[in-house]
């Protein structure tokens, strides 16, 4: 009789058990509830006056539209597939200038030339897998992604794992990438039949990169995050279109424009390190403050801090303006010289101003509108949210830039 009573003590405990798993899995609220679709677009102007096409002086003149669509897909409860396409297609005077002669009227490092180097399309795309446990506290996710440019040619791969605990407040995070890039190298036009010009051996270059992260919920609020990234480059990375001038060699110029003596030359390594935290706070239902600050350094003698604030303000219950600021400040490469400045028996030369010192700011304003019942529907799709931005870029080195973005959200019903 009581081993009777054990096991009848021992069944009905187990049905609990496994109806309350039941329960549990029934009612486990799935990561992504329905297909998402996003559709974002882009629009890029600059200017500036410091090409690094034409050995650091010259026409930056650029445009740059990218559209790009994402699709979330949840395979089931816990499972998302995201695909990441987009089209970069960009006008470039500065490199309409690898072959300045191709064109009717005089070469000259500010006026665009009308070569095939002028335009140029590149096309990428990324597939992610995401995979979060039961109890939604730990998530880990693999991606591959391919890229491809006229002279240019890249396969990336790579992973993630978060863990949130103490109570979802905490979590810690892992990633990790490898990009295995191609070149095809495009020289300018006056040094490609140079007998003493001096063509890369190798025409690839590998990326791996290792980031950590960390958030903290501080209070109601409150929330702080910290960032640890590392990134170890091999292979060329010197851009073979850009050319160099030296002090010590008499410049050669035809028509209106003077030729390079080589091209930009590089280190074939570079380690860079990379740390920075966030700190938002809710100031109260209509406004919060969104605060970044990074530091970073390399190998090459750059080091470089950000930091910028935005303010979310919401004017009514579906829409919010986004004002916002960065600063950017950063040292030169020990490989930068600027026009005409570097001697011809050093090892390493650039004339990039990228690599240079310069400080840069950027002033921002968003507006985005917010339905999350997606009443609003085209076709099967329901609109989530639509978000517009601008912002204007300026650094004391006489380049700027504007960037115009827009995306629309849409979620299958």
């Amino acid at each position: 009789m009581k081993r009777l009573i054990l096991i009848i003590i021992l069944w009905n405990t187990f049905c609990v058990v496994g109806q309350e798993q039941q329960e549990t899995e029934r009612y486990k609220k799935r990561v992504l509830e329905s297909t998402e679709v996003d559709y974002l677009m882009s629009y890029y102007t600059q200017e500036g006056s410091n090409a690094a096409v034409t050995g650091g002086l010259g026409t930056e003149e650029l445009t740059d539209v990218t559209p790009t669509i994402v699709v979330s897909i949840p395979l089931n409860d816990d499972d998302v597939l995201i695909i990441d396409s987009s089209v970069s297609a960009y006008t470039s005077a500065s490199s309409s200038n690898v072959d300045p002669f191709d064109t009717e009227g005089l070469a000259n490092p500010f006026v665009a030339s009308s070569g095939a180097s002028r335009n140029d399309v590149l096309t990428t795309f990324t597939g992610t897998y995401s995979h979060s446990s039961d109890d939604r506290n730990r998530v880990w996710s693999v991606n591959a992604s391919i890229a491809n440019e006229y002279d240019y040619f890249s396969v990336g791969f790579g992973g993630s794992y978060a863990y949130l605990f103490n109570e979802k407040n905490t979590e810690v995070s892992i990633k990790a990438n490898v990009f295995l890039d191609t070149w095809n190298a495009i020289y300018p036009s006056e040094l490609r039949d140079n007998p003493a010009f001096i063509e890369f051996d190798d025409e690839s270059r590998n990326s791996y990169s290792l980031g950590l992260g960390f958030s903290q919920i501080l209070s109601k609020k409150l929330q702080g995050s910290l960032s640890l990234d590392l990134i170890q480059q091999e292979g060329l990375l010197s851009t073979p279109f850009q050319r160099v001038l030296f002090a010590d060699v008499a410049d050669q110029v035809v028509q209106e424009f003077t030729l390079g003596d080589d091209v930009e030359r590089l280190p074939d390594t570079r380690f860079k390190i990379a740390m920075g935290g966030r700190l938002h706070y809710y100031v109260n239902e209509y406004v919060a403050v969104r605060t970044f600050y990074r530091y970073y350094t390399d190998d090459w003698g750059i080091n470089s801090h950000t930091a910028s604030i935005e303010l979310p303000i919401k004017i009514t219950d579906k829409f919010t303006v986004y004002p916002s600021y960065r600063f950017y400040h950063q040292t030169e490469a020990d490989y930068f010289a600027p026009f005409n400045e570097h001697l011809s028996i050093q090892e390493f030369y650039t004339s990039d101003f990228d690599l240079s010192d310069f400080n840069a700011n950027q002033y921002g304003v968003g507006i985005s509108y917010t339905d999350i019942f997606a009443k609003a529907h085209i076709w099967k799709f329901g609109l989530k949210s639509i978000d517009f931005r601008y912002r204007y870029y300026e650094r004391n080195s006489g380049l700027n830039a504007n960037l115009f973005s827009g995306g629309f959200n849409f979620q299958m019903d």
